[in-house]
């Protein structure tokens, strides 16, 4: 393990012991708290369950899973991780382990596109639904059903979801604290980015991924990810190019802009394919990597809030 791994790791721990408190705590927390705060959930804790939320005329379903330390009284950080083109929420929590994490962890359903699979906005093949829309309304629904702290909420997600979370990044600055999509489809159909604020953005993608190509595909009509990454340096201010780094003997490459006015930080791992990186098998591949990317993005999360999150009484 880096050292700059570790000492993300610390900066989590505190990080998440200040969001979630303790029981001592919780009465005099003076940090931001949603609606359901002090009120009594019937959802348990450390099991996850299927829930409902009605957007744009339609039942939409997800997953939730509360953490052990979870109380009614006390704002917890919660992490919304959508599935790729063709899978579940039920994968997804597989695959990403946010329901180990020390947050409020939430998998959204995708509906069934226009070739029969499961998508989300921002993709050609997605249902004629606006996912961001079921997105402002879960996070409402969530934040009156459960105590949140909405300064602390965060999106991620793999493939058509990375890509999605890339358009909450454009159009959802306002409620999310930072983003991080993996193996992003970053599909130019998606529309215009007009994010309200600097936005935090940490990505992973690796070098050999044939069904999201590094270098982009016209046919696609997926940009390349140095190019998506320039668009969000403008965007967020950066001035300089990016400094890079190697790590793991030179399988992992780390670009971070300097003097941005948010982070933007990426992850190149030579010779991964369209996968999760994880250094155990998981349910994208059998073949490990040199690196965990949910720990990764748990340590950047707990780095951002926002500051000023807005007022939402559903």
């Amino acid at each position: 393990m880096s050292r700059a791994v570790r000492a993300a790791g610390v900066v989590l721990a505190a990080a998440l012991l200040t969001a979630c408190g303790s029981p001592a705590e919780s009465s005099a927390s003076a940090g931001p708290r949603s609606a359901g705060c002090g009120h009594a959930t019937q959802i348990p804790t450390d099991q996850t369950v299927q829930r409902t939320v009605e957007s744009g005329g339609l039942s939409r379903t997800y997953t939730v899973h509360l953490p052990p330390s979870y109380q009614q009284d006390t704002a917890a950080p919660l992490v919304l991780s959508f599935h790729g083109h063709k899978r579940t929420s039920a994968y997804q929590e597989k695959l990403s382990e946010f329901s180990t994490q020390n947050v409020i962890a939430v998998y959204p359903q995708g509906l069934v596109g226009t070739d029969g699979e499961t998508a989300w906005t921002g993709a050609p093949y997605s249902a004629p639904a606006d996912d961001v829309r079921f997105t402002g309304d879960l996070l409402d629904q969530l934040e009156k059903d459960l105590c949140v702290d909405p300064s602390r909420i965060y999106a991620t997600g793999k493939s058509n979801g990375g890509g999605f979370v890339g358009t909450l990044a454009c159009r959802m600055s306002d409620r999310f604290a930072a983003f991080a999509p993996v193996s992003g489809a970053f599909y130019a159909v998606g529309g215009p980015c007009n994010p309200v604020r600097p936005t935090p953005i940490l990505d992973f993608h690796g070098t050999a991924d044939e069904t999201i190509p590094y270098q982009g595909s016209a046919k696609k009509g997926l940009p390349s990810i140095p190019d998506w990454l320039t668009a969000w340096a403008q965007r967020n201010g950066c001035g300089e190019p990016p400094s890079v780094r190697a790590e793991h003997d030179d399988v992992v490459k780390i670009s971070e802009w300097p003097g941005c006015k948010a982070d933007l930080i990426h992850y190149r791992i030579e010779g991964l394919g369209h996968d999760w990186p994880s250094t155990h098998p998981n349910l994208d591949s059998d073949k490990p990597t040199v690196l965990n990317a949910t720990p990764i993005i748990m340590a950047f999360f707990a780095k951002h809030t926002l500051n000023q999150p807005p007022p939402h009484n559903p």
